[in-house]
């Protein structure tokens, strides 16, 4: 299991912290997404075996994030 903090710019609401956390959560392999909104922090756990860091930031990409 790994653990990563990505900076991710662009989210400003409830709304943000819920698109990053369902759509990072639902790929296989991810175990953990908590969203920081005031510091614009991403903690991700996930099994590296499962899930590459840059499928996960593409993810984050796709909803419409920058990944720092």
């Amino acid at each position: 299991m790994q653990n990563v903090t990505l900076n991710v710019q662009g989210m400003s609401c409830g709304h943000c912290v819920n698109a990053v956390e369902k759509s990072v959560g639902a790929l296989t392999g991810v175990d953990q997404v908590k969203v920081n909104l005031a510091e614009g922090l991403v903690d991700i756990a996930f099994d590296e075996a499962k899930v590459s860091l840059d499928q996960i930031k593409e993810t984050i990409d796709d909803q419409g994030y920058d990944v720092k």
